[in-house]
């Protein structure tokens, strides 16, 4: 078997234009210096790559790890830094990492199914709550992104089109700003925030445990931490309406969330979504206006 589908280097093409193919072609020889550098020897990519280049190894003693390789080197050395802080607090154990050679040594989650498995979504969203509950920590650093430099897309799309010419209705846009300055102005506690904790970020460890993979890493409210795992299989147990009231209900009880503004940051988030589509000439913004209906549905 391959270790670089042919596939992968068509997404990085896809992805990142000529560079990101001729990175792809040079993995060959940067897998060569890993094994040298970590110690260890290549089984199979996993499936379903997308971003990054994911690999089964294992260490010379045999024990079995992952080695995750990205083109955008920053996006790694980030996630390996949020993995450290987050040690002990319910994330993937991170073994060894390499700035210059854009790599992350980590553990092997076994046996790895995704919370996403678990189609009792009463039963998935307690155990994302009690994963949430240990994860954050305070942080010191501002090396990472702040809320509103998360939330830049607004920006950019308030340059881009003045009020009322853009396709987004200037209603969304103008409260999304709203909640947006009042949700960061009132954030009484920021913390290290995973920024992209959904179902398939939360693996299993066997006998009731479970781990997080792949934070993104920002600073703020950690209410929107609970977000991208309410945008996800939103029709499970009900239709989207229903499920996200139970969610938040369940979520904002068990964590002591205010659930109001778990709403707003929704309806934030949902315009954020049609911005990023709109700015990536996308026709499917729309989908990002109905998160907000939803969210601002729950609000009333």
């Amino acid at each position: 078997m391959t270790l670089i589908p042919e596939e992968f280097v068509v997404r990085m093409r896809q992805l990142h234009g000529r560079e990101g193919e001729k990175w792809a072609r040079t993995l060959p020889e940067l897998l060569g210096r890993c094994a040298s550098r970590f110690g260890i020897r290549f089984e199979a990519p996993f499936s379903n790559l997308s971003w990054n280049l994911i690999l089964k190894a294992r260490q010379h003693g045999g024990t079995p790890v992952v080695l995750k390789l990205g083109f955008l080197k920053a996006g790694l050395v980030q996630e390996l830094h949020v993995l450290r802080a987050y040690a002990g607090r319910g994330a993937v154990r991170v073994i060894d990492g390499d700035d210059e050679l854009g790599a992350l040594l980590l553990e092997h989650v076994e046996p790895g199914a995704p919370l996403s498995s678990i189609e009792d979504d009463q039963l998935a969203t307690e155990i994302f709550s009690s994963v949430f509950r240990r994860l954050h920590c305070p942080s010191s650093t501002d090396a990472y992104p702040s809320m509103k430099a998360h939330f830049s897309g607004l920006e950019r799309y308030r340059r881009r089109f003045s009020k009322g010419t853009g396709p987004l209705s200037e209603h969304w846009v103008e409260r999304a700003e709203e909640y947006l300055n009042d949700l960061i102005s009132s954030t009484n506690e920021s913390v290290l925030l995973h920024g992209d904790l959904h179902h398939d970020n939360i693996l299993s460890l066997g006998e009731g445990d479970w781990v997080v993979i792949d934070p993104k890493g920002m600073i703020g409210d950690r209410h929107f931490d609970t977000i991208q795992y309410l945008l996800n299989y939103e029709e499970r147990g009900g239709d989207p309406l229903s499920v996200l009231h139970r969610r938040i209900t369940m979520i904002s009880e068990y964590l002591s969330l205010d659930p109001r503004r778990i709403a707003k940051w929704g309806v934030a988030r949902g315009v954020l979504e049609a911005c990023w589509r709109v700015e990536d000439e996308n026709s499917d913004w729309p989908v990002g206006i109905q998160i907000s209906e939803r969210f601002s549905e729950y609000l009333r």
